[in-house]
């Protein structure tokens, strides 16, 4: 039996956990730097009267996008232009899916405060912590999923390979 490499020195496990604990490092402060961006666009859309559903989706849309350019440079080492099929389009599924279910939690939020007849400072405040605490329950899920469905296939994974002679 020959054994073909393909020039990249097998991984011990410690080298790849640290690996790992880097890129979620790293995907977190990008998820960090989406949310400030998301932040700034939720807080400006509800400050000036806008309704949680469009101010979300805008929010979710602003944060999509750094968080796509950055992480998948960054985070993953894409270069290059990315592949419609095998990396934005599953990319939007998965935070899609997140970004479904931070829009919900914040018009139901929203919806629900509303009945409180809160000033409107305090109203802003609480759909806005609805809306961060939902992206912080789904950011590990969000992480999992990009990494092993989207992002972490090709070269960087790439196992050496065992063939008979």
């Amino acid at each position: 039996m020959t054994t073909v490499t393909n020039g990249v020195r097998p991984r011990t496990t410690d080298e790849t956990r640290r690996r790992g604990w880097a890129r979620l490092a790293r995907a977190a402060a990008t998820s960090v730097a989406a949310t400030v961006l998301s932040q700034v666009v939720l807080l400006a859309a509800l400050a000036t009267g806008g309704v949680p559903a469009l101010a979300s989706s805008l929010a979710w849309a602003a944060g999509a996008v750094l968080n796509f350019v950055v992480t998948r440079r960054w985070v993953w080492g894409r270069t290059g232009r990315p592949r419609v099929r095998r990396e934005l389009l599953p990319y939007l599924v998965v935070i899609g899916l997140g970004g479904l279910s931070s829009i919900g939690l914040t018009t139901l939020s929203g919806s629900l405060l509303t009945r409180l007849a809160l000033p409107h400072f305090w109203w802003v405040v609480l759909v806005d912590a609805t809306y961060v605490a939902s992206y912080a329950l789904v950011f590990v899920v969000k992480f999992t999923l990009l990494d092993r469905l989207v992002f972490g296939r090709g070269a960087a994974h790439t196992p050496a390979t065992t063939s008979r002679s």
